[in-house]
């Protein structure tokens, strides 16, 4: 289904009719479908809705956008279908985007589950310096074929444990990267890219919603972001998860689903 605003059209996909609903938000460079494997263990208890973020799959867009401008679309795109509250899932930078919403929109979340997720970088030296690498980026996957970004993304050290995937899995990955739009990428990047994220630190103390943070015993990087987090938020819970990396989703689907089940049973 297409939800439109102010330029952009999202593409959604709606599955289970229950009342709690648990909205699920991807990473760069994948899709909605990255969550198949979750939406099927939720579906049969709650009603689940995933999302194309803007500048992926078949959500259109024609400019950039912004943390802001999403969290608002995000907003509006939920209330057109009824949904007042709901548990929020988010990972990478789905879990920035979440974890913006969730600063701007408190009131209309159930809980927050943020997977390899940050709130952004809190020096405008270092946040100036990203931002020139990701416009920097951005200009290179405009100025070369798919199939080159696709190969220097898939060699990030972020992305070394996907390597020990099955074959299948890791050509399903690489076919959602390999099926991206050029420039849809490269909005994303200037529009919700880190360096272009307002800084979230100082507000992690108001949030009181109960929060999940996730992240993977081979992610070294955002197991130490995790934990800061958890010192800073108010009423959250860290899980580390043996044996994963970045993508903990993809590579631990099944303890991944449990517990995200646990935990939205508890908050049910």
């Amino acid at each position: 289904m297409m939800f439109s605003s102010a330029g952009t059209v999202y593409y959604y996909e709606e599955k289970g009719g229950n009342d709690e609903t648990v909205v699920l938000l991807h990473g760069f460079t994948s899709t909605s479908r990255t969550w198949s494997h979750t939406v099927a263990a939720l579906s049969n208890r709650y009603r689940t809705v995933v999302v194309d973020m803007p500048g992926h799959g078949k959500t259109e867009m024609k400019q950039p956008v912004t943390m802001q401008q999403f969290a608002d679309d995000l907003h509006a795109l939920l209330l057109s279908i009824g949904v007042q509250k709901c548990h929020l899932i988010g990972y990478s930078m789905g879990g920035r985007a979440a974890l913006y919403y969730a600063t701007i929109y408190p009131e209309s979340l159930n809980s927050l589950i943020l997977e390899s997720a940050s709130p952004g970088i809190a020096s405008e030296t270092e946040r100036i310096m990203r931002k020139e690498r990701d416009d920097q980026l951005a200009k290179r996957i405009l100025d070369h074929p798919i199939e080159s970004f696709v190969h220097e993304w898939e060699q990030l050290p972020l992305f070394e444990s996907q390597k020990q995937l099955p074959e299948g899995t890791r050509q399903a990955i690489r076919d959602e990267r390999l099926g991206q739009r050029q420039c849809g990428l490269a909005y994303s990047l200037q529009g919700m890219g880190t360096g272009a994220q307002p800084p979230l630190w100082s507000d992690l103390g108001q949030l009181d919603m109960p929060i999940l943070l996730l992240t993977g015993e081979l992610d070294t990087k955002f197991i130490s972001i995790g934990e800061k987090m958890d010192q800073a938020l108010l009423n959250s819970e860290l899980r580390i998860f043996f044996g994963a990396g970045h993508a903990i989703h993809v590579e631990k689907c099944k303890e991944f689903d449990t517990v995200v089940m646990e935990f939205l049973t508890a908050c049910t």
